[in-house]
């Protein structure tokens, strides 16, 4: 095995827009991404960035990648670790790199003494939904998430 997970640098923003919309083609939902390559640049490496991501690579080649931010809760006064996308192109997957990057995050929550590590996954994802049951994650049933975007954003945001 040969599976190098680093921290993704400026000269993978490109890379990091491939795998999300390879992502967001697998979920069914490419027509979705509004995203663009200057949008991952600015967010992932500017001068403040608040979302963050690694790189997995399979004997140098770019297999994977997660994209994760800090949030916070105030029911435990700790911070933890938000998974916004996980993805491991089909060539690479069996190897044990969705595992491998799922534990790189839990380190880093472990290190850090971040108290939870929380991600959504479509309910039709039934191999995600697999994945995450047998590496020890509980669905959060009690929860519905909630959006607001688009014009309602707008319409919400004028009063």
């Amino acid at each position: 095995m040969s599976l190098t997970i680093r921290p993704a640098e400026p000269a993978d923003a490109g890379l990091i827009f491939d795998f999300v919309r390879e992502l967001a083609e697998y979920e069914k939902l490419l027509h979705e991404v509004g995203a663009t390559v200057a949008d991952i640049e600015r967010d992932v490496f500017g001068p403040n960035p608040r979302v963050f991501s690694d790189i997995a690579e399979w004997e140098g080649a770019p297999a994977g990648f997660v994209l994760w931010f800090y949030n916070y809760s105030t029911f435990r006064g700790r911070h933890g670790i938000f998974l916004e996308d996980l993805f491991v192109r089909p060539a690479f997957r069996g190897r044990g790199i969705a595992t491998e990057l799922m534990r790189h995050l839990a380190r880093r929550c472990v290190e850090e003494s971040l108290d939870r590590f929380e991600w959504s996954v479509l309910n039709w994802n039934e191999p995600a939904i697999r994945f995450y049951r047998a590496i020890g994650a509980l669905p959060m049933d009690a929860w519905t998430l909630q959006r607001v975007s688009g014009g309602a954003l707008k319409k919400l945001a004028a009063g």
